[in-house]
């Protein structure tokens, strides 16, 4: 109520008229009204002094009972009270239909995947009944210790973010949180990501100078060339021919990416949209693999769909990885991630070249961290770069021919369905 009370109202010129200006709150709406009433004529009779204007403005707000308790009572209260009963299921629901709607920086699919996730798992069978009201330091810290059981610390993290978003989303009609939070992470004893036990691997250059040698010829191509860019899988997959790959063959245009065999039109971040330099080597075993074939994506199955990044993992990079003995050092098994070869081009470029920074965060797709970066045009220095794909190297030895894929070649059923 102390927020609703003492208001002066704004005096101004309407006209012939003085008016006043003042908030009202009306029965059956979140959102206050902005009144406006006459004081007085501005000139001849009837008008007033500047004093009596600021003294009668207040009748007229006092006679509008805008401040007084009982109108609150009778109108602001029963809002109140209806909003402290919206459940954490009820808010979870409103909260995600706006993010996944919403035309300012839209969310990506993979986002949306994880956010419906997250809630139909954990959050609502645990918070789904409590009011938004009751959603705080307590309830969350009780929800931490049952997923503690199951999910890892960065996992955790990441549940109790879009926890802190819903309970944020809940506004009145001025866009103010109506429960405000100070979260503490000591008191709810969140678990502390460590990095270095994160599954992060990585391939050495034997691996993959033998990865360069698998005896699938286009998933061979695949494995090279991730390898030798540092290219994200739904990068590479979404390669089209005619569209993304320059004549010469020397550069890659990367403007889309494919999940889930189907093209989104978008790339994980702004740097994300580059062009990345190949080595000779690499370009000359591109046009080799490409063939006659003059469109069409650059690895796709035999119905023009790009491939699957998740059979390519079960079918093809975890059995080779078995055969040439790999061990994960964080999880002690053969298997690791698509994003390995990412890791291994950027732990290569970093530390085994003279590759300047500049272009080196170009290539992976990297955001800057300061101003140098945003003024560093490298980007626009072609020549330059193509240099530097050149004398970086590879990092990895190269099979002596790269088989071109015959236009009739046999493809798993169940891959193509997929």
């Amino acid at each position: 109520m102390s927020r609703r009370s003492g208001q002066k109202g704004h005096l101004e010129k309407s006209g012939r008229w003085w008016v006043v200006r003042f908030w009202m709150d009306v029965p059956g709406q979140e959102k206050r009204t902005l009144k406006r009433e006459r004081i007085c004529p501005i000139s001849g009779p009837g008008s007033l002094n500047k004093s009596e204007r600021v003294r009668r403005s207040r009748e007229i707000i006092a006679a509008s009972g805008a401040d007084t308790e009982e109108y609150f009572n009778k109108v602001v209260k029963p809002q109140q009270e209806r909003q402290s009963c919206v459940t954490f299921r009820e808010q979870a629901e409103t909260w995600f239909t706006n993010e996944t709607s919403r035309k300012r920086k839209p969310v990506a699919d993979s986002t949306v995947q994880f956010w419906r996730g997250c809630l139909d798992k954990w959050l609502i069978p645990n918070l789904g009944d409590l009011p938004v009201s009751a959603v705080n330091n307590g309830a969350v810290k009780r929800l931490i210790v049952l997923m503690a059981e199951e999910l890892s610390p960065k996992t955790i993290q990441s549940y109790v973010g879009v926890v802190k978003a819903v309970v944020a989303s809940a506004v009145n009609g001025e866009g103010e949180e109506l429960y405000p939070r100070n979260w503490n992470a000591e008191f709810m004893d969140m678990p502390v990501v460590e990095k270095s036990k994160q599954n992060t691997p990585s391939f050495s250059a034997e691996v993959m100078s033998e990865l360069a040698k698998w005896k699938n010829p286009k998933k061979q191509m695949l494995f090279i060339l991730c390898g030798a860019t540092g290219l994200r899988i739904g990068e590479a997959l979404g390669l089209e021919i005619d569209k993304h790959i320059s004549s010469d063959f020397l550069t890659l245009s990367i403007k889309q990416k494919a999940r889930h065999c189907k093209i989104e039109n978008r790339v994980k971040t702004e740097s994300a949209v580059r062009q990345v330099d190949l080595h000779p080597s690499i370009a000359a075993m591109l046009r080799l693999f490409v063939g006659e074939r003059r469109s069409g994506f650059l690895f796709q199955s035999r119905n023009g769909r790009p491939l699957s990044s998740s059979n390519i993992l079960r079918r093809h990079l975890h059995p080779a990885l078995a055969k040439l003995g790999y061990v994960n050092s964080a999880t002690g098994t053969h298997k690791a991630g698509n994003h390995a070869f990412r890791r291994f081009r950027s732990t290569y470029l970093r530390n085994y070249t003279d590759c300047p920074s500049g272009l080196r965060q170009y290539w992976l797709g990297h955001a800057g961290r300061d101003m140098d970066d945003l003024y560093d045009k490298i980007k626009e220095d072609v020549s330059f770069r193509q240099d530097w794909a050149e004398k970086s190297g590879l990092g990895f030895e190269l099979p002596a021919v790269v088989p071109n894929v015959p236009k009739n070649e046999e493809i798993d059923v169940a891959e193509e369905a997929a």
